[in-house]
């Protein structure tokens, strides 16, 4: 069975039991954030809207680091850390989610721009650097190379999770935007940010991690060499050692031989 079935399944059972605990993480910081953004933005005018941007992009970062690290927490079943825990156990890991999240943004950004097919295939292949930097403690740049080889073999099964997770967004955001229409066009932006990032971003970081998870898994299953050759039925026979010949008898001493007489005279 290919790892990648029933992610969304299980994400979604994932998210139903741990709603509260999920939800709340993701509203702290995404009423905080489009609030502090609206006053920067009404009070600093376009100063205040680069400011807003900066601060929503570490936010942002920080909120998909806390949810990976959430997701982990409550596999078992339970939440054994609290919010503000979730939030510091990711901290020492914030710079180097925001180098990967950037560069994998830049990648991709560029990819869409070359025909779109490159695009894609950078989402799909660097879709796990941002789990791989939480969860694993790896610099930006070893999560790419770990990415890859996490979803080696699995590409176009990660590429169609990808692909649904970010469906069931935008059919999120459509409807909403639907619903908020009478409301003015500032409040409108600010009521969706909060929602969206508090109801949705929930469940797509959810769906994400377990994807991790279960290709993780797959890769530590899988043999890393070829299995070792049976042993022989009968145990090889020791050759004796080579001995060197005896050496050859010294030939017998001849006898004396009697002296010649002596010429005649």
């Amino acid at each position: 069975m290919s790892p990648t079935q029933g992610v969304i399944g299980e994400a979604w059972e994932l998210y139903k039991r741990h709603w509260q605990h999920l939800l709340s993480i993701a509203f702290i910081v995404y009423a905080i954030t489009s609030l502090v953004g609206l006053l920067l933005v009404a009070t600093l005018s376009w100063f205040g809207a680069i400011l807003a941007a900066i601060i929503s992009l570490v936010a942002y970062f920080w909120v998909q680091g806390a949810l990976i690290t959430a997701v982990d927490d409550i596999r078992d079943g339970r939440a054994d850390l609290s919010i503000g825990e979730t939030f510091q156990r990711v901290r020492p890991r914030l710079g180097s989610i925001i180098v990967g999240g950037i560069l994998l943004g830049l990648a991709i950004a560029v990819g869409l721009l070359l025909l779109i097919i490159p695009g894609l295939f950078a989402l799909t292949w660097w879709s796990m650097v941002i789990p791989v930097i939480v969860l694993e403690g790896r610099s930006a740049g070893d999560a790419f190379g770990r990415s890859r080889d996490l979803v080696r073999g699995y590409a176009w099964n990660v590429f169609g999770i990808i692909i649904l997770t970010f469906l069931i967004l935008i059919a999120f955001e459509i409807v909403l935007s639907i619903v908020l229409s009478p409301v003015a066009d500032w409040l409108q932006s600010f009521v969706s940010d909060v929602i969206t990032g508090t109801i949705a971003t929930p469940f797509a970081i959810a769906a994400w991690s377990i994807l991790y998870f279960r290709l993780r898994d797959a890769k530590a299953a899988a043999p890393d060499a070829a299995p070792a050759e049976p042993p022989p039925s009968e145990p090889p026979t020791a050759e004796p050692p080579a001995t060197e010949p005896p050496p050859a008898s010294p030939p017998p001493p001849s006898s004396p031989q009697p002296p010649s007489e002596p010429p005649a005279q």
